[in-house]
């Protein structure tokens, strides 16, 4: 493991080295080191699972100020799922620098989503433990955050129901969404939809399908609102 390599890449120094690599050591490579003193990353995943559990929660709470509790947990957990951290780990290339046994190397464990997903909240839990959590939020605003801003985990959101329930808490005003352009090749077609509160144009959305691009309108008029 490059330590020095990883820290650049990174541009973050930890204090502790040892912890860094701990992030990294898989239990297959401490079970064919027992005669070293080597530890796993397990235990700094378990940490680093509530690190980010609360990094993100902090994020949802202030970010999206009209969104209900239910929905918050909805969008939390489709943050901080095996698939997403995985994602996140890949565009680290946390990947380079794992240390693997034999058998999980050839086996293609460092192309394990369960692992790649397990290292990256690892290495959260020991950036906490060396740097704390001023720290950590840092980091998630550089690799996290944007990806939440710019509506990567939309899929586990219904917009068009949040906005159907800001709306109604004023009787008077009414929804609907218009599709008023579609453009490119119909293999690749992009719909324009429009959502319209009380007769005024609220928000805008591009998608390859009707549906995706209405989901997309709603999610730029609650963005106005402050949803």
């Amino acid at each position: 493991m490059d330590i020095t390599r990883l820290e650049m890449q990174l541009d973050i120094t930890f204090n502790d080295h040892d912890l860094l690599k701990q992030a990294f050591t898989h239990s297959s490579y401490v079970n064919e080191h027992r005669d070293k003193n080597f530890s796993d990353n397990e235990r700094l995943e378990f940490l680093g699972d509530a690190v980010l559990e609360l990094g993100v929660s902090q994020y949802l709470y202030r970010q999206k100020n009209s969104m209900e509790e239910g929905d918050l947990t909805k969008l939390r957990a489709s943050i901080v799922c095996e698939p997403s951290l995985e994602a996140f780990s890949r565009e680290l290339n946390f990947g380079d620098h794992l240390l693997l046994g034999r058998g999980e190397e050839q086996s293609g464990g460092r192309e394990r989503p369960a692992i790649l997903a397990d290292v990256f909240e690892a290495f959260l839990g020991a950036l906490y433990l060396d740097q704390g959590f001023d720290v950590v939020i840092q980091f998630l605003k550089k690799y996290v955050y944007p990806k939440i801003s710019t509506g990567v985990f939309s899929h586990a959101m219904d917009y068009k129901s949040l906005l159907q329930e800001h709306v109604q808490q004023n009787r008077n005003h009414s929804i609907e969404y218009v599709i008023v352009d579609e453009k490119g090749p119909s293999h690749d077609k992009e719909f324009v939809a429009q959502v319209v509160i009380n007769g005024d144009v609220s928000g805008n959305g591009v998608g390859h399908t009707k549906k995706e691009a209405e989901q997309r309108a709603a999610k730029d008029a609650l963005d106005q609102i402050g949803g």
